[in-house]
């Protein structure tokens, strides 16, 4: 039994290589968001008690954002 279907039949005019920069791409994609929200986390967690509550959120809405 094979791990993954090998031969499977591409679709017509999709290359390997189309393939595969799709998912470059895609990981790339998740990497940036991650990092995205990482900054955000950092910046927020820095905010004081009292700031983050002058833009609506408490510490509780940080601790949801992991």
């Amino acid at each position: 039994m094979a791990i993954f279907e090998s031969s499977r039949a591409l679709r017509e005019g999709t290359s390997v290589f189309s393939r595969v920069s799709v998912l470059a791409y895609r990981v790339a994609a998740a990497i940036a968001d991650w990092n995205a929200r990482r900054v955000t986390r950092n910046a927020l967690s820095a905010l004081t008690d009292s700031q983050l509550r002058d833009i609506g959120l408490t510490r509780a809405d940080l601790d949801a954002l992991r």
